[in-house]
């Protein structure tokens, strides 16, 4: 199960959490999760570069450490990048002194003061003590790549259907997501341009 948008009790539960930039400017916000991978990240990177757009990645530390000429090529375009844990660990399922390490083991890959918890699922407990030293990344709109039940035509249904002024979008890097993020991210990319929005990388 996951909400295409953030729904209002995860954001009154985690207030602390980024869930949307400011709604004033018209600028979106692309994000993807999981990587580096070599069978969909040089595609994503690829888009990117066609249409000079700016993302934000948040990579998880092993993928990193097997693929490290792919991070490199995410930093070298001027994309961010974001810590998203060393091995895309559940915190609602791990103790907290073992994801706060996990997660630091991810940094000195990253060097990143952004984080997103893999699932969004994390403890009240974990988030207390990642607030002090991170900006927890959630989501406006999750377009649903992940899901392989899902049509690439509804997945980017799914993304322009909820666009706004400030929108966190999430895609994946992962291969689940594969069929799904080859389809609707270059259609989300024309859309956004078509209307005149500023895609941009979270500072």
């Amino acid at each position: 199960m996951y909400f295409v948008k953030s729904p209002f009790f995860l954001r009154w539960l985690y207030p602390k959490s980024i869930w949307h930039m400011p709604r004033m400017e018209k600028k979106v916000y692309l994000t993807f999760d999981d990587g580096p991978i070599p069978e969909i990240t040089p595609f994503i990177l690829d888009i990117l570069k066609k249409y000079q757009v700016k993302a934000t990645f948040f990579c998880v530390g092993e993928n990193i450490k097997k693929n490290p000429h792919l991070f490199q090529r995410i930093l070298q375009e001027g994309h961010q990048v974001g810590n998203h844990t060393y091995n895309h660990l559940k915190g609602w399922d791990t103790a907290d002194s073992s994801y706060l390490e996990n997660i630091a083991k991810c940094q000195e890959l990253t060097k990143t003061d952004l984080f997103r918890p893999p699932y969004a699922k994390a403890k009240k407990s974990q988030l207390r003590q990642l607030y002090k030293k991170y900006r927890v990344v959630m989501w406006d709109i999750m377009s649903g790549d992940f899901d392989q039940n899902l049509s690439p035509k509804k997945c980017l249904e799914n993304v322009l259907s909820n666009i706004n002024n400030g929108s966190i979008i999430i895609f994946h890097d992962n291969i689940k997501a594969i069929p799904r993020v080859t389809y609707a991210l270059p259609k989300t990319i024309e859309f956004l341009l078509e209307n005149k929005y500023h895609i941009a990388r979270i500072e």
